[in-house]
């Protein structure tokens, strides 16, 4: 998947050659300590909405959930005034705001922004991707301004975790269509941080929320550039264009030495692996799946592609989870003679030029990765040669995303996923068949009863332990279908400036552009004159 829901991959022709001394409105002098910080991220947002997918795990800069998270992800209280309550049968869910919230156009908070938030989420009119998360929601209303009441068609376990959507303002959308409207490039939140101007393709800028309930942020705003290329936002950073900027490990590790700066190594739930379409006449033989899964060495993936910034993965629940299943580990080396005997067995016979036959069918396929993820491409690399050894000939193929996408369905993929939160987020819709074939969850069309039921228990569960054998039985049968091949869980690495005070790393998401990066808490940085 693409790092944020409709990333925008053009590379930018201007080169925020001025970044460095712009500052925002509320700047009260041009001098180091007063600009605004400025950081850069490969994905850009196609949209600012939160009711249209930015955002919605919270650490948004610009709006709040009723909850939000602390530095090790625990829910804590953000528009609600305490953590929302439960009914004994986990179908009701309170919640009472706090007091005196107001919006960036000085609008107070009201429980009626509340329930417009959602229910534009489940209105089938809105294009939201969320719908199918809160698919529990029966309805949401507002007996008076305070207080939010959620009902449930369901119990699900994880509902309060879906209370960090960021809350956007009613008065804003009447009379408009929210798929268009000018909020979605001019929002108006809660948070931290208002919006003053987004030139796409080039950089979002931000000012201090003077009136922010949590107290004025620490400095006086953030510039987000936006540069997805991995090798030109080293440049640029290297040139001293920014505070902080994410890039992978072997080009943040060029900075070890460079005075001024330090690199951030922060521990994730975000996974690479090869999606493999059930379409496919190779990927679709289980066999090779299985033989692919054995001969990757993912220790060496581990230390030669991520330079040791990362571990080995099997599967989409971390271990750091306590729902993660051991026994599904495998080992982190290739074992060859083990992937030749599965595919021998199945009946996939060495050719004249060593690559293997079956039934006249070559194993032979394409392996998809964005071209300006250098990253993907060196595990799409590796893979290939990893393949290769057992007589499975892999063409790597550097794509833009809208010539990626058509050829899902039948095409191998390096993709990226992951979420530290609840193995029902993005597990649900990847794995399970309902969403076989829609756009980037479940593009490989993977079906499994198996699955689908344990999946579905371990939402409806609010038993840990019942919830934890439910996510048992669905790990060990992706193992055994193997729909990905899972290769590494990665260390999302930064390089920040020495002069950056402030920064509190936690475990990190895939998502983690504007939103959920390292300067999840940026509001409380400082920066040293």
């Amino acid at each position: 998947m693409p790092r944020t829901t409709g990333v925008r991959l053009a590379a930018s022709a201007a080169l925020l050659l001025a970044l460095v001394a712009c500052s925002s409105p509320t700047t009260p002098s041009g001098t180091a300590a007063d600009a605004p910080l400025i950081v850069a991220t490969a994905g850009e947002p196609d949209t600012l909405n939160p009711v249209l997918n930015y955002g919605v795990d919270g650490a948004a800069l610009i709006f709040d959930g009723l909850v939000g998270r602390d530095e090790r992800n625990h829910l804590v209280p953000a528009l609600a005034r305490e953590l929302p309550t439960v009914s004994a049968d986990g179908r009701t869910v309170t919640a009472r705001l706090r007091d005196g919230v107001l919006f960036h156009d000085g609008a107070p908070l009201t429980a009626r922004d509340v329930v417009f938030t959602y229910q534009a989420v489940l209105d089938e009119k809105v294009d939201s991707t969320l719908r199918s998360d809160l698919d529990m929601l029966a309805s949401v209303t507002a007996p008076d301004d305070t207080t939010v009441v959620f009902t449930l068609r369901y119990a699900y376990a994880p509902f309060l975790q879906r209370l960090t959507l960021g809350i956007v303002p009613a008065a804003a959308f009447d009379g408009q269509d929210v798929n268009k409207a000018a909020f979605n490039r001019q929002p108006i939140g809660t948070g931290p941080y208002r919006v003053t101007s987004w030139t796409p393709g080039d950089r979002l800028v931000l000012a201090a929320n003077d009136r922010y309930w949590g107290g004025r942020p620490t400095n006086s705003g953030v510039v987000v550039a936006f540069v997805p290329d991995d090798n030109v936002r080293a440049q640029r950073t290297r040139a001293g264009e920014f505070d902080a900027a994410e890039l992978p490990p072997k080009l943040a590790s060029g900075f070890d030495t460079q005075p001024g700066y330090r690199v951030h190594k922060t521990p994730t739930a975000d996974y690479r692996g090869v999606m493999l379409p059930m379409g496919n006449p190779v990927t679709g033989d289980v066999a090779v799946r299985r033989a692919l899964n054995v001969a990757v060495d993912r220790a060496a993936m581990v230390n030669g592609v991520l330079g040791g910034a990362g571990e080995p993965a099997y599967g989409p629940v971390p271990p750091s989870s306590e729902f993660a299943e051991p026994s599904v580990a495998g080992a982190p080396t290739a074992d060859p003679a083990a992937a030749t005997a599965l595919l021998d067995a199945a009946g996939w016979r060495p050719g004249p030029d060593g690559i293997r036959v079956k039934n006249g069918t070559r194993a032979a396929f394409s392996l998809m990765y964005p071209a300006a993820d250098s990253l993907r491409k060196e595990l799409a690399l590796a893979v290939t040669a990893d393949a290769k050894k057992i007589g499975i000939a892999v063409t790597p193929e550097g794509l833009t995303w809208d010539a990626i996408t058509p050829r899902m369905g039948s095409d191998a993929l390096i993709m990226g996923y992951g979420t530290p939160y609840d193995p029902d987020f993005v597990s649900y819709k990847l794995f399970h068949s309902d969403f076989a074939g829609q756009g980037f969850f479940n593009p490989g069309s993977y079906a499994s009863e198996v699955t689908d039921r344990a999946l579905r228990d371990g939402r409806a569960e609010a038993d840990p332990a019942r919830r934890k054998a439910a996510y048992a039985t669905f790990q060990r049968q992706l193992a055994t279908d193997v729909p990905w091949v899972f290769l590494t869980y990665l260390e999302h690495t930064y390089v920040m400036r020495d002069s950056v005070n402030g920064v509190v790393p936690r475990v990190e998401p895939h998502e983690h552009d504007v939103a959920n990066s390292i300067w999840w808490n940026i509001h409380t940085w400082t920066r040293r004159s």
